[in-house]
This record gives structure tokens, sequence and C-alpha cells, in this order.
């Protein structure tokens, strides 16, 4: 099949994991078909290249906000459809569901060829006391209420969005179809590691929907249980400062290693080392650490956000923002090996047998196959 994947982002090289499962993904499809990637913002170029054995032709939208975003949205739309006139596509699909959802259906309407439209991230949240979503914006609430209804085929990779998506745009059924995760790079060690005391593995952004702070406080009330206890932290991100101080003020800074940002393939490692990952977000649209996690056997505890839920007994979860409530799950865990001896079974069953990029890879195919459905109305926004 001739694929052309319109994305917010992609990777400059091959070597560059700007967004990894986004790579993963590429690399996958275009072993078996020809992919052609338009990411609209990054890399900061408009030059062409090509990353394993797919062309990319990058539009270079860079940081344009505002009205610079209609002239970006325009210029990538035109450059679809001059490679369609190329090579024609047999199908577009888009990876997030306002700009690169937009110019996917746009195209898509005007070529006559079919579109999907994955939801990816926070396109259909506004959590208005930290800012985060894409529904803050009138445009963007635009752009994905015109994708959604237009695209032939909608998918959400996890049970908790395939809902949400459902209240937002009633006459859509989206498809459950997770992004998987790549099991030839996180695999589970032999054995499982030991170390001195439980180590808590954390892996995300400091930014505020990640709710490191939740994740802080609920580490302080199981230090005289636990009095080994480590948390790694990996990523990076403006909170840094914030959390350091609170780690100080809740006397847990010496048990705390904030590793910053680390290579995507050193993440195996990692996650091999630690007894549990922790997950503190108050949104999550899918959650790959969680997916890494799982093909690594590592078991996870945290919020009832994302694919959480759908991991069933691979996973321990409660409800966002109560750092008591994740305290006392990560307590009954730690302090039962069989538990995580079972969880760490069902992680690896799970992956095993619905979470690869070979399952994504051979449902898109069958979705890219499937005859479009009816037309939904048009938007009149």
């Amino acid at each position: 099949m001739k694929i052309g994947l319109i994305l917010p982002a992609f990777s400059a090289s091959d070597r560059d994991w700007a967004i990894p499962v986004l790579l993963t993904l590429v690399r996958a499809l275009a072993a078996r078909h020809d992919v052609r990637v338009f990411p609209l913002r990054y890399p900061f170029t408009a030059r062409p290249y090509v990353v394993d054995q797919a062309a990319v032709f990058p539009i270079g939208g860079g940081n344009a906000r505002g009205a610079a975003r209609l002239p970006l949205l325009r210029r990538a739309m035109a450059t679809v459809v001059r490679a369609h006139h190329t090579e024609p596509f047999d199908v577009l699909h888009a990876l997030w569901a306002d700009e690169p959802g937009f110019v996917a259906v746009a195209a898509g309407h005007r070529l006559g060829i079919p579109t999907v439209v994955s939801l990816a991230g926070g396109e259909l949240v506004h959590l208005r006391d930290i800012g985060y979503g894409g529904q803050a914006s009138r445009l963007n609430r635009w752009l994905a209420r015109v994708a959604l209804r237009r695209a032939t085929h909608v998918t959400a990779g996890s049970t908790t969005l395939a809902h949400l998506t459902a209240r937002h745009v009633p006459h859509r059924r989206p498809t459950l179809l997770p992004l998987g995760v790549d099991t030839e790079l996180f695999t589970p060690a032999a054995t499982p590691g030991r170390s001195d005391g439980p180590r808590l593995l954390h892996v995300a952004a400091l930014v505020p929907v990640k709710d490191q702070a939740t994740l802080l406080r609920a580490c302080s009330l199981l230090t005289r249980s636990f009095p080994g206890l480590h948390l790694d932290i990996v990523g990076e991100g403006p909170l840094r400062s914030d959390l350091d101080a609170l780690g100080a003020r809740l006397g847990i800074g010496d048990r705390i290693t904030f590793r910053g940002a680390v290579a995507h393939d050193c993440l195996p490692a990692l996650y091999r080392a630690a007894d549990l990952l922790v997950l503190s977000s108050r949104y999550e649209a899918q959650a790959m650490v969680v997916l890494e996690a799982a093909a690594c056997g590592l078991p996870v505890v945290g919020t009832a956000v994302g694919m959480l839920p759908d991991l069933g007994p691979a996973a321990r979860t409660v409800p966002p923002g109560h750092p008591a409530a994740l305290a006392a799950a990560l307590r009954d865990v730690l302090a039962d090996p069989a538990q995580r001896h079972a969880m760490r079974r069902a992680a690896l069953e799970a992956v095993a047998s619905r979470y690869t990029m070979a399952h994504t890879v051979a449902a898109l195919e069958k979705l890219y196959q499937t005859p479009r459905c009816p037309c939904p109305p048009h938007d009149r926004a």
C-alpha cells in the first residue's frame, strides 16, 4: 500500500527519537509498504530526506502560533496533494486529531481517498487549572472536530480515550487501536533485578499534567514502611527546581535521583533494574511508558488514566491527584512479592497477546483496507 502519514513531528534521522513510538511505527510500516511522512512542525526544515525506507517531507512549521498556523496548514495540505499527484496514496493517516487530523481529512476529501485519524494526545481535554489540553483553544477545538467528523476511521489508543471521543463526537465509534511497543528493544531481564530497598521508577516530562508532586507526596508516606525506598525520575522539564524543593521539604530529597533526559535505547536497563513503574499523571491518551515497562516485565502502579485500566491484573490503579491512595497501592504491591510476580507475568502476557508493534501494524493494515464508512455530516462550525 501507499500510505501518507501526517504527524506533528518526526525524527530528523534514524538516531533522532523525537517521538519514539512514531519512529518505531514508521519503520514497521515502511518495511511492508510505501510510506511517505509529512511532519508539520519538527524538524525545522522543509528539505526532504529519508529515514530507513520512508521518504520524509517536512513542512517546517516550527513554533508557528496564532494566525501563522493557517498558512502552515495550507502549505501542508498542498504538499500532500502534490505528493499524491506524483504517486497516488491509498490512504492518509494522521496521528493527533488537531493540526495533523485536519490536514489529512482536508487533503483526503479533495483527493477522494480514505483517511484515518488517530487520537494521540490531549486534543479532547482541558485541565483549566494547569492550562493543559487542546480544548483550551477555539481553533484547536474546531480542527479536531472537523477531523473527527470527516475521517473515514477514527482510532484511540485506550478505552478511556475511546469513551471520551464518543462523548465529543457522538456519531463516531472509534476503533480501539493502541500504538504497540518495540519488543525487540524492550525485553525482560532473565531474572528480576534485586536492590537494597524498593526501587521505584518514573518516566515522564517534568510538567504539570504528569503531576510528580503527587508522586513525591506518596513516596514521603512510604518511608516509614520502606526505609530503603528510592525513586528514580527520568525526564526533564520546567518543574525540575520546584520538584527538587518539594522533595527537600518532604524530607525525601536523598531518596530521589533526577536522571534528566535518558536516550530511548537506554531505558530498558532502567525498567529492568526497578521494582515498580509509577505513573502519577492527571491525563494520558495512552501512556507508552506503561507498555515499555510491561514489555520489560515491570509491574505498574499508577493513576487510572490512558491505558492503565486496560491492563487488568498487570497494573494497579488509583484516582489521579490522591497521594494517600497512590501510597496505599504502592505499599500493598511492594509488601507482596507474590503479587509483583503475578503482575510481572500478566504484563508480559498482555504485551505478547495484543500490544506489540506487530499487532498495531496488522490492525492498521486491516483498517486501511476496510470499506469507507457512511460519510459523516460536514462540520458547519
